[in-house]
């Protein structure tokens, strides 16, 4: 099921030594010409210099939960979010190591690990935010976890890692800022989930498991809360967080079931496992609306809001955004109390069964790139006159949570 204004023009299924049962596909980022696709098995690179054509340059074998990637100049970043053997990729079997990896990808077709970093309860996602020839990276994770090495109590922090750019080799935690003023943490975990950084603005936004925060991040070593905000009538998982493109607005999504649920369905109200639309009023975040994609799942189809990216169309709020079975939606928030969704991908119920569905889907130079846990990577095109305006942006790279203005 396709909206009309919505086509699939290419897909390239996972492949060897990526493509094994519990090799799902995971998060994206851009760089020129190239999208990198995180893997529970490691990570690949894709020339897209013909988006409708897209080849296969390398796969790196390095398995881990769940890498999602970063890139920034010749640096790759990877987030393992398990313990395992050892901070290199051929680590042997152990629970003795998580955290960040670091790879060259100067070579596009032979990447090079080059150093690694642990991290208190891993690294579940990750945020740059650039200083010149330093990368700051916020490092989101849950925990902690009872008897574990990696993971211990308590946990109500994120951590800052200063990775030189001209040696990555000697990258190190430089903070461990307590952001939580006020306690309202999930039953599920503490911590944070994600954060987006917008650093043109010295803001960012951390969606942490039982709260949203807003953060002024203008030292981006010590960042500042300005308010901490709550929805437990609603929210389960603080997910993730996007700020228009003037930071006026942040919309912030919730993960109701982790996204192994069929949340998606008559059963489940409108307002929860969706995303809610704060507007930014005097410094600070009021809420304004709800939006959850209006097409009613299977039981046996897990769906939740998850990852998605603005589209970049001058003076409107547009977001595309994965909903694991739910698909790619695109939806307008311009009027934040009346989201609507204006186009959507889907392609029903995996026949397989079990976890399946889209991951990541961000817009990137005229076309929406999703990662599709088991299908692989899929290039959609949407021709609306609402978003055809976004085809004239180009950007040189993006990481989704550092946002960049357009």
């Amino acid at each position: 099921m396709t909206s009309e204004n919505v086509k699939l023009v290419a897909n390239l299924p996972r492949t060897a030594p990526l493509n094994g049962e519990e090799d799902f596909n995971t998060d994206l980022a851009f760089q020129g010409d190239y999208v990198y696709v995180g893997n529970f098995g490691g990570f690949a690179i894709y020339d897209i210099a013909d988006p409708t054509k897209p080849q296969l340059v390398s796969q790196v074998a390095c398995p881990a939960q769940q890498n999602d990637v970063t890139v920034y100049g010749d640096l790759l970043v990877l987030s393992v979010d398990h313990p395992v053997g050892g901070p290199e990729c051929d680590a042997s079997d152990g629970r003795e190591w998580e955290g960040l990896r670091i790879f060259n990808i100067s070579d596009k077709k032979s990447p090079e690990y080059v150093g690694a970093v642990a991290t208190e309860c891993g690294s579940h996602t990750h945020t740059m935010v650039p200083a010149g020839e330093t990368l700051y990276v916020y490092v989101s994770s849950p925990g902690p976890e009872p008897d574990s090495a990696t993971c211990p109590a308590p946990h109500e922090l994120i951590q800052i890692v200063e990775i030189p750019t001209k040696a990555p080799e000697s990258a190190k935690i430089v903070a461990k800022p307590n952001i939580f003023p006020e306690r309202h943490h999930s039953e599920l975990a503490s911590g944070c989930h994600d954060i987006t950084a917008y650093p043109e603005k010295n803001l960012a936004a951390a969606a942490c498991f039982g709260d949203g925060v807003l953060l002024d991040i203008s030292d981006p070593v010590n960042p500042k809360v300005l308010q901490q905000i709550t929805d437990t009538e609603n929210f389960q998982i603080w997910h993730s967080a996007t700020f228009n493109n003037d930071a006026t607005k942040v919309v912030f999504s919730d993960e109701l079931g982790g996204g192994v649920q069929a949340t998606c369905d008559r059963t489940t109200p409108s307002t929860k496992g969706a995303d809610a639309v704060y507007d930014l009023v005097d410094g600070k975040l009021e809420r304004r609306g709800y939006f959850k994609i209006p097409r009613e799942q299977q039981p046996d189809e897990n769906c939740v809001a998850h990852n998605g990216s603005l589209i970049p169309v001058p003076g409107k709020d547009i977001m595309v955004q994965s909903w694991y079975q739910g698909g790619v939606s695109i939806w307008d928030f311009t009027d934040s109390a009346d989201p609507k969704e204006i186009g959507y991908f889907e392609r029903g119920p995996y026949p397989g069964g079990g976890i399946a569905g889209t991951w990541s889907a961000y817009y990137y130079n005229g076309y929406i790139y999703s990662s599709d846990i088991r299908e692989g990577l899929d290039v959609l095109r949407i021709d609306d006159p609402l978003t055809d305006p976004a085809k004239q942006v180009k950007m040189d790279d993006f990481n989704v949570q550092t946002q960049k203005s357009y």
